[in-house]
């Protein structure tokens, strides 16, 4: 009997078995085409899966197809089906009282506001989205969150609304001691200020 012991970051699925789900096998391909930026292909394996969730009343089943087919329609910059798939993900979530994946829809529906340059919609997520990275003590989450609002900002034109969210960021890295992080972001909204 052998005495080792595997690690747990060799245990991983074994490659090339697919799923003896036929719905289940067209979602993980629609999965790795998506990966493979394979989009066209991706599309129809998704849809395949959605039909066959939708067919078996699978709910979570639905949502995950959705999501997907949203990021399908994100990465061909179809905004207007990426809303639609991610609002019916966020239906079922909200159902099913997923706030994980709510948090994640979330950031993709910011996705989709700025590339349709809903720039006030985009930021009115990100605020709910920094919300609740402050009440989960999440501080990687909300210096992303405020990244992704200074981008939104410049994209908008509001330099110093921009500068602000660059200054947040800079006092939530100097608070942990990443004192040259902390000034490049201060320099940053500096050179924002200038240009304005």
């Amino acid at each position: 009997m052998s005495k080792s012991v595997q690690s747990i970051q060799d245990i991983a699925p074994m490659q090339g078995e697919k799923s003896s789900d036929p719905v289940q096998a067209d979602y993980e391909q629609g999965k790795d085409l998506l990966q493979k930026e394979e989009l066209s292909q991706a599309a129809v394996a998704l849809h395949n899966a959605l039909l066959g969730y939708q067919q078996r009343e699978d709910q979570s089943g639905i949502a995950n197809a959705s999501n997907q087919m949203g990021h399908v329609c994100l990465a061909k910059k179809d905004y207007d089906q990426a809303l639609s798939h991610y609002s019916r993900a966020w239906e079922i979530c909200e159902k099913l009282h997923d706030p994980m994946s709510m948090l994640a829809l979330s950031n993709q529906f910011v996705l989709v506001y700025r590339g349709q340059g809903q720039f006030k919609k985009a930021i009115g997520i990100c605020l709910d989205l920094l919300e609740k990275y402050h009440d989960n003590n999440d501080p990687q989450g909300t210096v992303a969150v405020l990244e992704q609002m200074a981008e939104i900002y410049l994209e908008a034109g509001e330099q110093a609304k921009a500068a602000d969210a660059y200054r947040t960021i800079a006092s939530i890295h100097a608070n942990f001691k990443h004192k040259n992080i902390a000034e490049g972001y201060l320099q940053k909204a500096k050179d924002l200020e200038k240009a304005c």
